[in-house]
């Protein structure tokens, strides 16, 4: 591959909806440009940018993937991003590193809520953005209905600049705007053709929009088009890249991937109209002095890089994915991780087509690339010139709202599951690994209910592991509700050195859950000798770990020692520690033991039209409404809800909101159990007994 300098670069991640096209476009770009011999298919599992055989098999976009396409001596660093909300992890990094996002919508559905989610993400980010209008040759295709749509939504900003020729069946090419010339074919068919005459008034009016939004952006152009009443062709680019920069420009395309009318056209665009990185200013700190340090993407400048990705392979090794901030970078620059402070050492310098992998000898500032065995370094860190040091902010992946319990699914391949979970946590940071150290199980947390089973897929086809995933247990606890006395008693003579040990304990409820267990002694007259008192205390919290009710942990409990009797010969630490545990099976038998389950504080964000179902919803999981504010143009409902109806709640809500909404969740506080409730819970923990047994 050749060298590119930087303002021959184009950085470009292509967002939107699942299933819209994305990597069907990604593939046709790379096929007009020669990049590829021929087009793959998403159905047949032959594309570039899908290959990991969970994305074959599943026929969808899992992971971010690069595509760098060369055109007309440009370089379009296309980054497939997926659309499913299950990977929304992916797209983080990406926009951390493109400069333009290019939004997918379908010329049939219009626009969707991942391309209304991408064109958030890049607003937050300072991105560039463009609509790509794909699938133009399907029926019912409508690109004048889907520009109306986005304008509505969006306002004026939205411009088109590539408009088709035709639709459905007669999509046969497209007019450039700005050129005013227009195209038909695709490929080697593809052949310059005068305007449609049907088209001249379009033609005419989308040109006026392009020249009166490209003088808006500018000072000077709109004095020069308010004197004038026009704008040469080079005034027009210069205020629309500006326009774009600023955000003030959104250029919309319409292409058909699938047949490839349109992709020469749209490839040309973004190689002479996009912004390159040049230029831009990343601000960091550095990491020795805590102050504030900026680069500017420029050769010129000390080498720095952002790592927005890191693939994990069982055979090649970890790849980090980088974006060359500033500087330049090849096989032997010294690289120092600025995030960990520590120095790094490549084992190669790559660039990323897919799977396939080009040895390159340099990377100038602005391009991406792929750096191999990198010790230290993880997704979201900063590698730089040890001479002159600075850390980029890292990248912060959404919190996981979805979990299940993971096991070995074969015994003895813990070790070999739990490794490999490690593994693809580098490469996928959205997802968590964490032991629960009350149900002693490992939680494995993400962002649904599919992205959990790609995690198990993978794990399986990358690392030979086999794991099981399943729902989570309830970490519920057990308390009392009354005070009452209780001996125990425990006396065995069968020849030779007995056992003795005798106490009464009053047991009560100390009336806070966040309290485990309070010992008092209250002994008095010697009735039990001193010496064995810390005997009883240990036999009571040995045996609160397990429940009268269900096994579950004792809270809350107060244990008065207030009397007993000893016998001077067969009284030992051991036989008190086992009257002390009779005491406590029989006083909280008889105390009104009940089962308390953990109360979760969620905020539930979602748009107004669905704040009926979702408040309909929160009252069936046996949730209570705590109150609503408003928030970015959103309703957030507060609530409290039991754990144990939270499982799904994110494959739930993302169900009844068409992906629109979202939440969080933190524990609160224990709460008693209702009887109907616990009394299923309580049956099923002794049925679970009983098959143990």
């Amino acid at each position: 591959m050749a060298e590119y300098l930087t303002k021959d670069l184009r950085n470009i991640a292509l967002m939107g909806h699942g299933s819209e096209g994305k990597t069907t476009l990604a593939e046709a770009m790379l096929f007009a440009a020669g990049n590829i011999d021929r087009q793959g298919k998403v159905e047949d599992g032959s594309t570039t940018t899908d290959y990991d055989p969970e994305e074959t098999k599943r026929g969808i976009s899992i992971s971010a993937a690069m595509a760098p396409v060369e055109w007309k001596n440009v370089k379009i660093n296309l980054i497939d991003v997926p659309g499913y909300f299950d990977f929304i992890g992916e797209s983080i990094g990406p926009m951390r590193v493109a400069n333009t996002v290019g939004i997918v919508v379908s010329a049939v559905g219009g626009l969707s809520v991942g391309a209304e989610k991408a064109w958030d993400a890049a607003t937050k980010q300072g991105c560039a953005r463009m609509f790509i209008i794909n699938q133009m040759d399907r029926e019912n295709a409508d690109f004048d209905k889907v520009l109306q749509g986005l304008r509505d939504r969006y306002g004026t900003s939205v411009v088109p600049l590539i408009a088709p020729i035709g639709s459905a069946a007669k999509f046969k090419g497209v007019v450039n705007l700005l050129e005013n010339k227009a195209f038909e074919g695709a490929g080697k068919t593809l052949k310059e053709v005068p305007v449609p005459a049907e088209l001249e008034d379009a033609v005419a009016h989308y040109i006026e929009e392009i020249t009166e939004a490209a003088a808006e952006a500018d000072d000077d152009l709109l004095m020069k088009y308010f004197e004038e009443g026009e704008l040469s062709h080079e005034d027009i680019l210069v205020g629309f890249r500006k326009g774009m920069q600023a955000g003030r420009i959104v250029p919309v395309v319409a292409v058909s991937a699938g047949s490839g009318v349109g992709v020469a056209k749209l490839l040309d665009m973004m190689a002479d109209y996009l912004n390159s990185p040049a230029g831009r200013v990343a601000e960091g700190v550095n990491p020795k002095t805590g102050e504030a340090e900026t680069r500017t993407c420029d050769n010129g400048e000390p080498f720095s890089a952002f790592v927005f990705k890191t693939v994990a392979d069982p055979f090649v090794g970890k790849l980090s994915l980088v974006k060359v901030t500033s500087g330049t970078l090849t096989p032997g620059t010294a690289l120092y991780n600025a995030s960990q402070e520590k120095a790094e050492k490549a084992g190669g310098l790559f660039v990323m087509r897919g799977k396939k992998q080009t040895n390159v000898p340099v990377l100038n500032a602005g391009d991406i690339g792929a750096l191999s065995r990198l010790n230290v370094t993880v997704t979201g860190d900063t590698l730089c010139d040890p001479n002159s040091p600075v850390r980029f902010p890292g990248i912060d992946f959404p919190e996981p709202c979805f979990s299940k319990a993971v096991y070995a699914g074969k015994q003895g391949e813990e070790d070999k599951v739990f490794t490999g979970l490690a593994r693809l946590q580098e490469e996928d940071p959205s997802i968590q690994i964490v032991k629960n150290a009350e149900t002693t199980e490992t939680l494995l947390s993400g962002q649904g209910e599919l992205h959990l089973d790609v995690v198990r897929s993978k794990l399986a086809s990358k690392f030979g592991a086999t794991a099981v995933l399943e729902d989570p247990k309830v970490p519920y606890r057990e308390t009392i509700r009354k005070t009452v006395s209780a001996q125990g008693r425990h006396k065995k003579q069968s020849g030779g050195h007995g056992q003795f040990g005798d106490v009464w304990i009053e047991f009560s409820p100390i009336g806070d859950t966040t309290i485990e267990f309070e010992f008092v002694d209250a002994v008095v007259g010697g009735v039990v000798p001193r010496n064995f008192i810390p005997s009883v205390e240990k036999g009571l919290r040995e045996n609160i770990v397990k429940g009268v009710l269900a096994g579950y942990p004792m809270v809350g409990l107060r244990a008065k020692l207030y009397d007993g009797s000893y016998h001077s010969v067969d009284s030992s630490e051991m036989a008190f520690k086992t009257a002390a545990r009779i005491a406590y099976r029989k006083g909280c038998q008889e105390a009104s033991p009940a089962l308390l389950e953990p109360i979760m504080h969620v905020k539930v964000l979602v748009p107004d039209e669905y704040m009926g179902d979702i408040m309909g919803d929160i009252n069936k999981r046996r949730g209570r409404i705590m109150g609503m504010n408003q928030v970015d143009g959103m309703q957030q409902v507060v609530a409290e809800v039991p754990q144990a109806e939270m499982f799904k709640y994110a494959t739930d809500l993302r169900s009844m909101t068409q992906a629109r909404g979202s939440f969080t969740m933190s524990f609160e506080r224990y709460e008693e159990v209702p009887a109907d409730v616990a009394k299923k819970i309580v049956d099923a923990a002794k049925k679970e007994e009983e098959d143990e047994d």
